[in-house]
């Protein structure tokens, strides 16, 4: 999956969004400031204020982009038919394994989500989003490939994207934690089992 986004802010904007994002993801929320991005990218804390006036600002359009970058990804894979299900799912899990092949990183809203009480209300309800959105994407391409033949589920589509989500989200944690990458490799495989459908 593309982690490109277009190219709408100036390049110190994205400069910006792009270092927030990688600090979110290894720090967290509330162990970065201006002034570490100030200086990782050698400008003045006013020039970042230019394009954020204030960090639940910065916050926003990082969470923003990254849920824009996934859906117009999900959407895409989603549309066509010529894929099979688990082709889809294959697709859904790769940034998850890529996140896993770096020392300290995790997905953008689990990392948020691991701060949620302590975040602002603009961010937070974009975390809250973008664990709807992905479950319900889940949801469809479940129940598409139980229509197709292509797997059984164990409980209702529902309920087995809420289980997918939360164990690829809890396996990257845990993999950070460990930096043992068999973590996110085993739930995906055992996932995998779960749906294969039985003759």
């Amino acid at each position: 999956m593309t982690t490109t986004a277009p190219k709408q802010k100036s390049d110190t904007a994205e400069q910006i969004l792009d270092l927030a994002e990688t600090l979110i993801q290894t720090r967290g929320y509330s162990a970065f400031s201006y002034q570490d991005i100030a200086d990782s990218l050698g400008i003045r804390k006013a020039s970042i204020h230019y394009h954020f006036a204030s960090k639940a600002e910065l916050g926003v359009a990082v969470v923003d982009r990254y849920i824009e970058r996934f859906g117009a990804a999900l959407v895409s894979i989603a549309e066509d038919e010529k894929q099979s299900s688990l082709a889809m799912l294959d697709f859904y899990v790769q940034p998850y394994l890529q996140f896993a092949s770096t020392p300290d990183r995790v997905c953008l809203s689990g990392a948020l989500a691991g701060e949620m009480m302590a975040l602002p209300p603009e961010v937070r309800a974009r975390v809250d989003h973008f664990f709807r959105t992905h479950q319900v994407w889940l949801t469809k391409i479940l129940k598409r490939g139980v229509v197709r033949g292509e797997f059984r589920l164990a409980a209702p589509a529902p309920k087995m994207a809420r289980f997918i989500f939360g164990a690829l989200q809890g396996a990257l944690l845990v993999k950070r934690t460990t930096g043992d990458l068999s973590q996110i490799n085993d739930v995906i495989n055992v996932m995998k089992l779960q749906l294969a459908a039985r003759s």
